[in-house]
């Protein structure tokens, strides 16, 4: 499993430590990754991913996974988030079709 985010594809850095004397020896900066379940309303399902802290915070800011999805760059999601996205937008696109 890559370390990075499904939803911002945020991943790993990487720089160096550099001592006080200033050696420089290469290291590498790990996002803050977290296993959570969120909830889409448009399919009424709940969700596994491997999303970062910040990408949580996003999630939460637009109001949900689903206003999210649909307002993220494609290229940035996972194959799963993708294939997610494109299920809340073919459900919300029929929504309005029925009512």
């Amino acid at each position: 499993m890559s370390r990075a985010c499904e939803l911002t594809g945020k991943a790993v850095q990487t720089g160096n430590n550099v001592s006080h004397a200033n050696n420089k020896t290469r290291r590498r900066f790990l996002p803050n990754l977290c296993n959570v379940t969120l909830i889409s309303d448009a399919l009424g399902q709940r969700f596994r991913l491997r999303v970062s802290a910040h990408a949580l915070r996003s999630v939460e800011h637009r109001g949900g996974l689903d206003a999210f999805l649909l307002k993220a760059d494609e290229k940035e999601l996972s194959q799963r988030a993708r294939l997610l996205k494109r299920q809340i937008a073919k459900k919300v696109a029929e929504a309005p079709a029925a009512a």
